[in-house]
């Protein structure tokens, strides 16, 4: 059993990641008020607890309770890192495997789920200081690397190495290496991702304009050889 110190310490924490996330809070308070991403941590850590010891029932009571309240739902099951932030919230579904690094940044709508009804380890692993975008969904059981950036709205169903960025669908890695400074802490900068499928889109535009060019290139030779 945790001790108060413990239990303080743990919060005290918590409401300085949310400080250090979001640039929005404004007091302590109004994040014990107004921050379902806080509250659905901290009611998780009550779960999992019991989740561990072996009340199963009353853990899922408690996930369920806080689902109602935060529109945010974890598995008593799922572990979680330290100094983890879920931003908004609403719409985050996290499975009974997922286990969560230190760092951890996601936005509302992210899914950590399976792929079918397979037992045993079924959901992904998060390295830390990942970043994961608005309605990103990650699947299986597959590891994302540390300080791995996921762009809004990629399906992500293969591992993804250290230092990467992943957007679209089926994700896809669009820059490696590793990052310098405190990259747990650097923002998605959603602008700014590449968008392969609009790339390729305007790829295949591009070469269908030059097939064009030369199909009336060819017509009009052929016309200019008839008179």
């Amino acid at each position: 059993m945790a001790s108060k110190e413990e239990v303080f310490a743990t919060i005290r924490e918590q409401l300085e990641t949310v400080f250090r996330r979001d640039p929005a809070a404004r007091s302590s308070l109004e994040i014990w008020l107004c921050y379902p991403g806080f509250h659905a941590l901290l009611l998780h850590r009550v779960a999992h607890r019991l989740y561990t010891g072996g009340w199963f029932t009353t853990a899922r009571v408690i996930s369920q309770f806080s689902r109602a309240l935060t529109g945010i739902e974890i598995h008593p099951g799922a572990r979680f890192g330290r100094r983890c932030f879920i931003d908004h919230g609403m719409g985050v579904v996290i499975g009974e495997t997922s286990e969560i690094g230190d760092d951890v940044l996601m936005y509302q709508g992210v899914t950590l789920g399976g792929t079918g009804k397979e037992a045993g380890k079924r959901h992904p692993t998060i390295g830390n200081g990942v970043v994961i975008g608005t309605g990103a969904k990650i699947l299986g059981n597959i590891r994302i690397g540390d300080f791995v950036k996921v762009g809004a709205g990629s399906v992500v169903v293969h591992p993804v190495p250290d230092h990467s960025t992943v957007v679209g669908v089926p994700g896809h890695i669009v820059s490696e290496g590793a990052g310098g400074g405190d990259s747990q802490l650097d923002p998605l900068q959603h602008g700014d991702l590449p968008d392969p499928e609009g790339q390729l889109i305007e790829d295949l535009s591009r070469r269908v304009a030059e097939l064009e060019s030369v199909i009336h290139s060819l017509v009009d030779e052929k016309l200019s050889s008839k008179r």
